[in-house]
């Protein structure tokens, strides 16, 4: 049965929609922009395919393919790491789900969803670190696949390198070139909107599985078999030399979708079902993060035997080890697949959350498209290709580093929206400048304390190490950033909700 409240429909299933009447009064509202309106019921249109689609497209990314060879080059054997990989995503999956709730429920974007325990200001604090971490990412896969872009370039075109001129900041000016182009195609899709995404991540999910399953076809006959990375021994001899790489291991595994473990409400908000968005969910990401990375293991192993003359951490390279091919259609169409696979990831995974978040923070001058063009240009000013110079600093830094500050945000958002609220919002409200999620002049300190007491535990061994002040205990801490920033941040926003509480939420939550 439909029922409504003053301002609400709530329809049988559960989900939630403004009356015309109260969308038209929020709408002039300082804190509403179009684009983070929340979703009609009636154009809430994707379904289990649309999430399976877009978490396959976003794991078939070359990240995801190397990602055992960082594990491998630590030690572990090809089954270790694969399984240090298929547990890490099934682990993040458990707070993708949780946060994804309330996006389908009421049709709002992560950063309209963090008001409700952050306060209507205070919500630029998560959306803003979440949308800093983004840049990162988006221009670190902007250089991938500007790289991809340039192999195919060079197949094609005669002379390609030196076509501009001599190298500047130790690349050629047709890398850059290159880069540029691809960074180009990503920003006029973001610019096209949602829709035309959900079309790119529909077609790339199964168009990238097929080619790499090709080339695994390929590399298995070519080598005779397999290889020998599949018989490779662990170079760990106890249970205590495992678990010294296994736990940052794990933790940078965790921290790889961090992010989108914080703004799946951007994507499930367009939820036909809370049903259809959490099967799809569940069904493609640990299973294809998994498989794409063995493909990686294999494909690989096979290398080895097929080119010995090139060097490890370049047979890991699908790049590096296509430009090996000679037939330019073989590379073409190798390339073209890389350029396809990394386009759907960057866009989904790391342009739609910040577009919503720089959004956010200034309602009523930046758009969902400028947001996007924001996030281009840091992307940029960011120098992905010195984070991507050093493949060891970009699991055990970068990953485990701010999974432990994303993880404190989880913990604030899941205990507010589950154990404080019991999943009640006041959707007008999130709004509105005067309201329930006002608190203390838009903030709620209480978020934003549990959130600084999680980043500080999870991040003060290496603070305090740069310092020259090295806390063992401190140290072994941050080897388990993601589940301590999580765990302390979700206690300490518990316990000051429920001795401090806001002088209203007892009222909203009981009259919701």
């Amino acid at each position: 049965m439909t029922t409504h409240n003053s301002e609400t429909i709530q329809y049988p299933d559960g989900r939630v929609e403004l009356k015309p009447a109260a969308f038209e009064e929020i709408s002039k509202s300082p804190l509403f922009n179009r684009d983070l309106a929340p979703v009609k019921v009636s154009e809430r249109n994707w379904t289990t395919y649309n999430y399976a689609a877009l978490w396959i497209s976003m794991a078939h990314c070359i990240p995801t393919y190397m990602l055992s060879s960082g594990l491998i080059s630590a030690g572990m054997n090809w089954w270790q790491a694969l399984i240090t990989i298929l547990l890490g995503n099934s682990i993040v999956l458990i707070p993708i789900l949780l946060n994804s709730h309330p996006g389908t429920k009421y049709g709002i974007p992560f950063p309209v969803f963090a008001r409700a325990s952050f306060g209507t200001y205070g919500s630029n604090l998560p959306a803003l670190m979440r949308a800093i971490v983004a840049c990162g990412w988006f221009g670190i896969q902007a250089w991938i696949g500007g790289e991809a872009l340039n192999t195919l370039f060079a197949a094609a075109i005669p002379n390609w390198s030196g076509l501009l001129g001599g190298p500047f900041g130790g690349h050629m000016t047709t890398e850059w070139i290159s880069f540029l182009l691809f960074w180009g195609v990503n920003i006029y899709i973001i610019y096209r909107g949602m829709d035309l995404l959900r079309k790119v991540e529909n077609w790339a999910a199964p168009f990238v599985l097929i080619m790499t399953s090709l080339l695994l076809g390929w590399a298995i006959w070519k080598a005779h078999g397999l290889g020998y990375l599949l018989t490779q021994q662990s170079k760990f001899h106890t249970v205590g030399e495992f678990w010294k790489i296994f736990i940052p291991s794990l933790t940078a595994m965790i921290g790889f979708w961090a992010t989108l473990s914080l703004n799946m409400p951007d994507f499930t908000r367009f939820g036909h079902s809370q049903k259809e968005q959490a099967v799809g969910q569940v069904v493609a990401l640990p299973t294809t993060m998994t498989v794409f990375a063995a493909m990686g293991v294999m494909i690989t192993s096979a290398a080895v035997v097929i080119y010995p003359h090139m060097k490890p951490d370049e047979l890991w390279d699908p790049m590096k080890l296509v430009g090996q091919f000679h037939q330019v259609i073989v590379v073409a169409i190798s390339m073209f697949t890389v350029v396809v696979a990394t386009l759907a990831v960057n866009i989904a995974a790391n342009v739609v959350s910040p577009a919503n978040d720089f959004a956010n923070a200034f309602p009523r001058w930046i758009s969902f498209r400028t947001g996007g063009l924001i996030t281009g240009i840091i992307g940029i000013l960011m120098q992905p290709w010195r984070l991507l110079a050093d493949p060891s600093g970009y699991i055990f830094s970068w990953l485990v580093g701010y999974s432990g500050g994303l993880a404190s945000i989880a913990g604030v958002l899941i205990v507010d929206y589950w154990i404080v609220r019991k999943k009640r919002l006041e959707l007008g409200d999130l709004y509105r400048a005067k309201g329930v999620y006002t608190y203390a002049g838009g903030w709620n300190w209480r978020a934003v304390i549990a959130t600084l007491i999680g980043c500080a535990l999870a991040w003060a061994g290496p603070i305090l190490a740069r310092f020259g002040l090295v806390v063992p205990l401190l140290q072994m801490i941050y080897d388990y950033a993601w589940f301590v920033g999580f765990g302390a941040s979700a206690l300490a926003y518990l316990i000051l909700m429920t001795i401090i509480p806001p002088g209203r939420i007892v009222l909203q939550t009981e009259e919701s």
